[in-house]
């Protein structure tokens, strides 16, 4: 099948030329310098003791550069294991996600008409993804239960925190749906499609095509209460989380985003959000009424920073996130991490037990809001 080409913003610079108007696609450069977290023009945070995480409080943190697991991310004896089930996905049975891949060995180039945006080669092509469920112990068959659905599953450093959190009851007895997403990275790939598209359709394929399966094979009952349903992932994992609340705060009311892509990674362009997730703190939180989103945020000081244009600073972008999540008056925790790269397994390892407590502080099944 021939390919077929888009024009999108991205995050790529300029590739080789090796001959008068010849160019070869090159990978995207990515540069990691160390932020300050007091940079001026950042948010004012709470400068925290080398090791300890912040207290179950909104506000902003500064995390010192030393990142030990938490306890409870080792598997401890005597604490009930959940049960982890795992089951895969075509895209042919998909009505939301049929399934694309960009062409082969290339990246997003240039588009000479228009230096913000880039073309994409991409075509038609078939997926499988796996989603895997984890189910505790405690639950109870046929019982309505809170859940969690995470990006780019599975996330075993998830089910172990769960397994100690719940035992401890400092969450809920939760189940976790973890997704596999369809392939790839960045625009022109099914997993760019899915996580970095400003609209609601990665909330409705879960809705509609993920969730009946999950309760349909492992006969669990998943609560339709938005206040006990949450969303979590890192990178672009990240800003999907949010985007699932934020156009169906009717399903969801907690997130929780490691290193979140909010930045300008949409594709194909849309005219209503031309800045991807970037708009979230450019023009969607400041001018929208404010959304019953609970939100916890980390990212680190050597995070990403593409320079090609002013929407791919991935620490900014945070920063940027807190400062508005702040001035609305959301209920959210930003921690920035010293001493951490994108996505950093070491400051997920630390953070991540009490990131989960605070998400989902306040919840009580049944209460009316």
């Amino acid at each position: 099948m021939k390919g077929f080409l888009f024009r999108l913003s991205t995050v790529v610079v300029l590739g080789a030329m090796t001959a008068p108007g010849v160019m070869h696609a090159q990978a995207p450069v990515i540069q990691r310098p160390t932020r300050d977290p007091h940079t001026p023009g950042y948010v004012k945070a709470t400068q925290l003791p080398d090791g300890v995480n912040p207290p179950l409080k909104d506000g902003n943190y500064i995390l010192g550069p030393t990142h030990n697991p938490a306890p409870e991310m080792t598997v401890r004896e005597g604490v009930p294991r959940g049960d982890v089930y795992t089951f895969t996905m075509e895209s042919a049975g998909s009505r939301y996600y049929p399934g694309i891949a960009r062409e082969a060995n290339t990246y997003p180039q240039p588009d000479p008409a228009d230096p913000s945006k880039v073309i994409v080669s991409s075509h038609a092509a078939p997926y499988t993804r796996k989603v895997t469920v984890y189910v505790p112990k405690q639950y109870v068959r046929g019982r309505e239960a809170p859940f969690i659905v995470g990006a780019d599953g599975p996330d075993n450093l998830l089910f172990t925190a769960l397994d100690n959190l719940i035992a401890q009851r400092r969450v809920p007895v939760m189940i976790a749906i973890s997704i596999g997403s369809g392939g790839g990275d960045a625009q022109g790939s099914e997993r760019g499609l899915e996580y970095d598209t400003m609209s609601g359709k990665y909330a409705e394929f879960v809705e509609q095509e993920v969730l009946p399966l999950v309760e349909n094979q492992y006969k669990v009952k998943l609560t339709k209460d938005p206040d006990g349903r949450a969303t979590m992932g890192s990178s672009s994992g990240g800003s999907c989380a949010l985007i699932m609340a934020w156009y169906h705060p009717e399903w969801y009311h907690r997130v929780l985003t490691y290193s979140g892509t909010y930045v300008n990674q949409q594709w194909p362009v849309n005219p209503e959000t031309p800045h991807g997730a970037w708009e979230f703190h450019e023009r969607l939180i400041p001018n929208s009424p404010r959304k019953p989103i609970r939100i916890w945020m980390e990212v680190g000081d050597r995070d990403i920073l593409i320079p090609r244009d002013n929407y791919h600073d991935w620490v900014l972008a945070n920063e940027n996130m807190a400062r508005e999540l702040a001035a609305k008056g959301y209920h959210y925790q930003f921690v920035f991490a010293v001493n951490a790269r994108h996505s950093d397994r070491a400051v997920k390892q630390q953070t991540l037990p009490e990131a989960l407590e605070y998400v989902w502080r306040g919840y009580r099944a049944g209460r009316k809001r």
